[in-house]
């Protein structure tokens, strides 16, 4: 695989039947990928196949061995009585707090289910990025999300937010990607080193 986070290999995925491929695409450290396709065209259900939870029908998926993913769904899960402050979630999750977004800290030490979709949807995001996995997988990230929001989510994938300090060298590598799903174009290109259509 090289130096690949991930490689997607004429991969054919869906729920018992196809619903998206095929597709083929590498994600290498320091990525941020963008999917880009109109809705329904299969977008979610390849991340799903990457994520082990859609079928794989046709081609390969090859992860670098020990590769770590976290995984963002559309609308994360939230339950409607839920007495969890944001930093007890972010501590569940093994997500650190170091450098985050003031935005994020602000609403931090209140309940989850207290939060609007847009501050739950951030703080999910900043789970994830500032987590220990290698490969991030968002899944419209901008849903609930206003312009200033929007704004603060395209500092929060900046690809500096992808390195993690070598234990052997005390230098910084980028070692981690992350792969998104978006419908909005101009989000895409704001936010990734590339976009990938999928038909």
């Amino acid at each position: 695989m090289s130096a690949a986070l991930l490689r997607v290999e004429d991969v054919v995925a869906g729920y018992g039947r196809p619903v998206v491929g095929p597709v083929s695409l590498d994600i290498a450290p320091g990525e941020v990928v963008g999917l880009w396709g109109a809705n329904g065209c299969g977008k979610s259900t390849l991340l799903n196949a990457i994520a082990e939870r859609a079928d794989l029908l046709a081609g390969r998926i090859l992860r670098r061995p020990g590769l770590v993913i976290a995984y963002q769904e559309q609308t994360p899960v939230r339950l409607p009585s839920m007495p969890v402050t944001g930093r007890e979630l972010l501590r569940f999750a093994g997500a650190s707090m170091q450098d985050m977004p003031a935005a994020i800290h602000a609403v931090s030490g209140r309940r989850i289910d207290r939060l609007s979709g847009g501050q739950y949807q951030l703080l999910c995001v900043w789970a994830a990025i500032a987590g220990r996995a290698d490969l991030i997988l968002l899944d419209e990230p901008t849903n609930n999300l206003d312009p200033e929001r929007e704004a603060l989510l395209l500092e929060m994938l900046d690809p500096s937010r992808l390195t993690r300090r070598d234990a052997s060298s005390a230098q910084t590598v980028s070692d981690r990607g992350v792969l998104l799903v978006s419908h909005e174009r101009r989000f895409l290109e704001d936010a990734c080193s590339r976009v990938v259509a999928i038909a």
